[in-house]
């Protein structure tokens, strides 16, 4: 392409941001699987949160729950900001911890000693 004059900066698709929100990317991958097993009452449940960005690099969490083996139900959040979705993401944590869903035990196969 032959341009005569500079690209402006501030039509440029590479320019950031004016707030200085640089959304386009998260600081660090949020991700977790928790379960809920009570064979006595029949209960085996999980629970997935993550959080990840959108085609527009805005931050979403991604809540999805259901009996283990299923495909479950999703519910998804919009944040304007990654720590929003953090936030939201470890309250959500600290209420299925005081009911009882914990990490998954790691299942060791004889290829792993």
């Amino acid at each position: 392409m032959n341009r005569t004059t500079p690209p402006d900066s501030k039509v440029s698709l590479d320019a950031e941001s004016e707030t200085g929100d640089s959304s386009v990317m998260l600081a660090q991958p949020y991700n977790l699987y928790i379960e809920r097993v009570d064979p006595e009452r029949n209960m085996a449940r999980f629970y997935l949160l993550t959080i990840e960005p959108t085609l527009f690099g805005t931050p979403r969490l991604v809540r999805r729950w259901g009996r283990i083996g299923t495909t479950g139900q999703e519910k998804v959040h919009h944040f304007g900001r990654e720590e929003e979705a953090v936030s939201l993401f470890l309250e959500l944590l600290r209420i299925k911890r005081a009911r009882g869903y914990r990490p998954k035990p790691i299942q060791k196969t004889l290829g792993d000693y």
